[in-house]
Protein backbone atom coordinates (compact mmCIF):
# COMPACT_ATOMS: atom_id res chain seq x y z
CA UNK A 1 0.00 0.00 0.00
CA UNK A 2 2.77 2.49 0.65
CA UNK A 3 3.54 2.74 -3.43
CA UNK A 4 2.48 5.37 -5.24
CA UNK A 5 2.88 6.45 -8.34
CA UNK A 6 5.16 9.67 -9.41
CA UNK A 7 2.11 11.48 -10.31
CA UNK A 8 0.21 11.34 -7.37
CA UNK A 9 3.81 11.98 -5.30
CA UNK A 10 4.77 15.37 -6.98
CA UNK A 11 0.76 16.65 -7.00
CA UNK A 12 1.75 16.22 -2.85
CA UNK A 13 4.67 17.35 -3.04
CA UNK A 14 3.33 20.62 -4.63
CA UNK A 15 0.64 20.89 -2.09
CA UNK A 16 3.42 20.42 0.60
CA UNK A 17 5.22 23.13 -0.55
CA UNK A 18 2.33 25.65 -0.25
CA UNK A 19 1.58 24.62 3.00
CA UNK A 20 5.89 24.81 3.96
CA UNK A 21 6.33 28.05 2.24
CA UNK A 22 6.96 30.70 4.71
CA UNK A 23 5.46 33.31 2.85
CA UNK A 24 1.70 33.63 2.89
CA UNK A 25 0.44 32.27 0.11
CA UNK A 26 -2.30 33.63 -2.51
CA UNK A 27 -4.83 31.79 -4.90
CA UNK A 28 -6.61 33.95 -7.04
CA UNK A 29 -9.36 31.62 -8.75
CA UNK A 30 -11.20 32.95 -11.83
CA UNK A 31 -13.06 29.56 -13.66
CA UNK A 32 -13.22 25.84 -12.29
CA UNK A 33 -10.88 24.76 -9.48
CA UNK A 34 -11.12 21.12 -9.84
CA UNK A 35 -8.66 17.97 -9.04
CA UNK A 36 -5.47 19.32 -8.20
CA UNK A 37 -6.56 22.58 -8.91
CA UNK A 38 -9.29 22.80 -6.33
CA UNK A 39 -6.44 21.44 -3.80
CA UNK A 40 -3.87 23.84 -5.08
CA UNK A 41 -6.57 26.49 -3.67
CA UNK A 42 -7.18 24.54 -0.33
CA UNK A 43 -3.41 24.93 0.40
CA UNK A 44 -3.01 28.27 -0.08
CA UNK A 45 -3.40 30.69 2.85
CA UNK A 46 -6.12 32.77 1.06
CA UNK A 47 -8.47 32.10 -1.50
CA UNK A 48 -9.74 35.78 -3.68
CA UNK A 49 -12.47 34.10 -6.26
CA UNK A 50 -13.96 36.04 -8.98
CA UNK A 51 -18.09 35.46 -9.21
CA UNK A 52 -17.08 32.67 -12.41
CA UNK A 53 -15.13 30.38 -10.02
CA UNK A 54 -16.98 26.58 -8.55
CA UNK A 55 -14.46 24.27 -6.69
CA UNK A 56 -15.23 20.73 -7.98
CA UNK A 57 -13.77 17.00 -6.31
CA UNK A 58 -15.21 14.84 -8.68
CA UNK A 59 -12.29 12.08 -8.23
CA UNK A 60 -14.68 9.71 -7.15
CA UNK A 61 -17.01 9.98 -10.17
CA UNK A 62 -14.50 8.77 -12.43
CA UNK A 63 -13.34 6.38 -10.41
CA UNK A 64 -10.44 7.75 -8.57
CA UNK A 65 -9.59 8.12 -5.14
CA UNK A 66 -8.91 11.23 -4.00
CA UNK A 67 -5.43 12.85 -3.88
CA UNK A 68 -3.13 15.30 -4.33
CA UNK A 69 -3.64 15.77 -0.48
CA UNK A 70 -7.95 16.31 -0.33
CA UNK A 71 -8.37 13.82 2.36
CA UNK A 72 -6.32 15.70 4.37
CA UNK A 73 -6.69 19.45 3.41
CA UNK A 74 -10.90 19.32 3.29
CA UNK A 75 -11.52 18.10 6.65
CA UNK A 76 -9.29 20.59 8.25
CA UNK A 77 -10.73 23.40 6.40
CA UNK A 78 -14.68 22.27 6.13
CA UNK A 79 -14.85 19.31 8.65
CA UNK A 80 -15.12 15.97 8.47
CA UNK A 81 -18.76 15.65 7.45
CA UNK A 82 -18.48 18.31 4.69
CA UNK A 83 -15.29 16.49 3.61
CA UNK A 84 -17.61 13.28 3.41
CA UNK A 85 -20.14 14.57 1.16
CA UNK A 86 -17.74 15.96 -1.27
CA UNK A 87 -15.20 13.67 -1.62
CA UNK A 88 -17.49 10.52 -1.55
CA UNK A 89 -20.24 11.85 -3.37
CA UNK A 90 -18.24 13.87 -6.06
CA UNK A 91 -19.65 17.22 -5.11
CA UNK A 92 -18.87 20.47 -6.12
CA UNK A 93 -19.41 24.30 -4.70
CA UNK A 94 -20.10 27.32 -6.23
CA UNK A 95 -18.16 30.11 -4.89
CA UNK A 96 -20.90 31.45 -2.99
CA UNK A 97 -21.41 27.94 -1.12
CA UNK A 98 -16.98 27.83 -1.01
CA UNK A 99 -17.24 31.26 0.55
CA UNK A 100 -20.13 30.17 2.80
CA UNK A 101 -18.49 26.87 4.03
CA UNK A 102 -14.38 29.18 4.54
CA UNK A 103 -12.94 27.70 1.69
CA UNK A 104 -13.03 31.41 -0.49
CA UNK A 105 -11.83 34.56 1.77
CA UNK A 106 -13.20 37.32 -0.76
CA UNK A 107 -15.19 37.38 -4.08
CA UNK A 108 -15.29 39.70 -6.20
CA UNK A 109 -16.35 40.44 -10.35
CA UNK A 110 -13.59 38.65 -12.87
CA UNK A 111 -12.45 42.46 -13.49
CA UNK A 112 -11.40 42.87 -10.01
CA UNK A 113 -9.42 40.02 -9.27
CA UNK A 114 -6.04 40.45 -10.07
CA UNK A 115 -6.58 44.35 -8.02
CA UNK A 116 -7.53 42.65 -5.12
CA UNK A 117 -5.10 39.70 -5.15
CA UNK A 118 -2.32 42.54 -5.34
CA UNK A 119 -4.17 44.62 -2.51
CA UNK A 120 -3.71 41.85 -0.41
CA UNK A 121 -0.20 41.01 -1.20
CA UNK A 122 0.71 44.29 -1.10
CA UNK A 123 -1.09 44.60 2.68
CA UNK A 124 1.16 41.21 3.51
CA UNK A 125 3.59 42.55 2.18
CA UNK A 126 4.22 45.79 4.35
CA UNK A 127 3.31 43.65 7.14
CA UNK A 128 5.76 42.51 9.59
CA UNK A 129 6.71 39.63 7.12
CA UNK A 130 8.72 37.74 10.07
CA UNK A 131 6.08 37.41 12.49
CA UNK A 132 3.44 36.23 10.09
CA UNK A 133 5.30 33.44 8.26
CA UNK A 134 6.13 32.12 11.87
CA UNK A 135 2.55 32.61 13.01
CA UNK A 136 1.88 30.81 9.60
CA UNK A 137 3.69 28.07 10.61
CA UNK A 138 2.43 27.75 14.77
CA UNK A 139 -1.25 27.55 12.75
CA UNK A 140 -0.27 24.82 9.73
CA UNK A 141 1.21 23.01 12.78
CA UNK A 142 -1.30 23.35 15.39
CA UNK A 143 -4.01 20.67 13.51
CA UNK A 144 -0.79 18.12 13.97
CA UNK A 145 0.07 18.51 17.30
CA UNK A 146 -0.88 18.73 21.25
CA UNK A 147 -1.37 21.40 23.23
CA UNK A 148 2.13 21.17 25.05
CA UNK A 149 3.95 20.48 21.69
CA UNK A 150 2.06 23.80 20.17
CA UNK A 151 2.62 25.87 23.23
CA UNK A 152 6.50 24.70 22.97
CA UNK A 153 6.72 25.86 19.03
CA UNK A 154 4.79 29.16 20.17
CA UNK A 155 7.67 29.88 22.71
CA UNK A 156 10.24 29.34 20.07
CA UNK A 157 8.94 31.27 17.79
CA UNK A 158 7.59 34.31 19.79
CA UNK A 159 11.83 34.12 21.12
CA UNK A 160 12.84 34.34 17.62
CA UNK A 161 11.11 36.87 16.34
CA UNK A 162 10.99 39.25 19.47
CA UNK A 163 14.80 40.15 18.39
CA UNK A 164 13.61 41.29 15.31
CA UNK A 165 13.68 45.17 13.65
CA UNK A 166 9.87 44.92 13.04
CA UNK A 167 8.88 43.74 16.40
CA UNK A 168 10.51 46.63 18.06
CA UNK A 169 9.07 49.09 15.57
CA UNK A 170 5.78 47.64 16.52
CA UNK A 171 6.21 48.22 20.37
CA UNK A 172 7.66 51.75 19.29
CA UNK A 173 4.70 52.83 17.53
CA UNK A 174 2.63 51.84 19.73
CA UNK A 175 4.45 54.15 21.96
CA UNK A 176 4.12 56.53 20.30
CA UNK A 177 0.40 55.82 19.41
CA UNK A 178 1.68 55.76 15.22
CA UNK A 179 1.13 52.99 12.73
CA UNK A 180 3.72 51.05 12.41
CA UNK A 181 6.64 50.70 8.90
CA UNK A 182 7.87 47.48 9.18
CA UNK A 183 10.77 46.60 6.82
CA UNK A 184 9.90 42.90 6.53
CA UNK A 185 12.20 40.01 4.98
Amino acid sequence: MGETGPAVRSAQALIAAVLDCPKPVIAAVNGAAAGMGAQLALAADFVIASTRARFAELFITRGIVPDAGAAYLLPRILGLHHAKRLLLLGGDLSVADAERLGIVHQVVEPDELPAATDALAARLAAGPTVAIGLAKRLLNQSLDSDRVAAFDREEMAVAMNVWTEDSAEGLRSFAEKRDPSFRGW
